[in-house]
């Protein structure tokens, strides 16, 4: 079996189109019924559902808080947008982070969660935050655990990667299987 992989030359918002675009395409050569997309404040949610037809779209917001208190980083107008399409928006703990991430900036300890997304971050801040959404999505009841889904996720901002994957709960983290990587970046 032979795939194709494509490589941008640098990470970042820039390539958020093309992802789309490959993503995309990839779903309807599959017949993938869900896509999800890591989106902080909605503008790649928001462009993905303009994008997406016929296929479930899950988009995975940053917690609230994650900047300050009370403090949720998706737009209204994005929000907005993205729901009037019909799609659904998740806003939950992250994977890797929740209280792994308490314990490090309070004490300075590094636990396992964090040790994993450390590792994931070899091949790409997109790569991790991509399995990320979709655990995030299959513990939210939001992505099924016996389809294969894309993930889309990027670095900072926008969309820099799209992996084909089987997601899983967390509880069974160890079970997720990254089939295609359909983009990434080249580092």
């Amino acid at each position: 079996m032979e795939a194709k992989i494509v490589y941008f030359p640098e990470p970042g918002p820039q390539n958020t189109e093309e992802v789309l675009r490959i993503a995309n395409n990839r779903a309807k050569e599959l017949g993938i019924k869900t896509i999800v997309v890591a989106s902080t404040r909605g503008q790649t949610g928001a462009r993905a559902t303009e994008v997406f037809s016929g296929i479930k779209l899950v988009v995975v917001s940053q917690i609230t808080g994650f900047e300050g208190p009370n403090t949720q980083q998706m737009t209204p107008e994005n929000r907005k947008k993205i729901e009037s399409k019909g799609e659904t928006i998740l806003t939950t703990a992250h994977i890797f982070g929740g209280l792994a991430a308490s314990m490090r900036i309070k004490f300075g300890m590094y636990l396992f969660e964090e040790v994993v997304s450390n590792t994931l971050r070899l091949f790409g801040q997109g790569t991790k935050v991509a399995c990320e959404v979709a655990i995030m999505a299959a513990d939210a009841g939001l992505a099924r655990t016996d389809e294969d889904i894309i993930a889309i996720a990027g670095t900072n901002q926008g969309a820099d990667t799209a992996l084909l994957l089987r997601p899983v709960t967390s509880r069974e983290f160890f079970d997720l299987k990254i089939k295609e990587i359909l983009c990434k970046p080249h580092f």
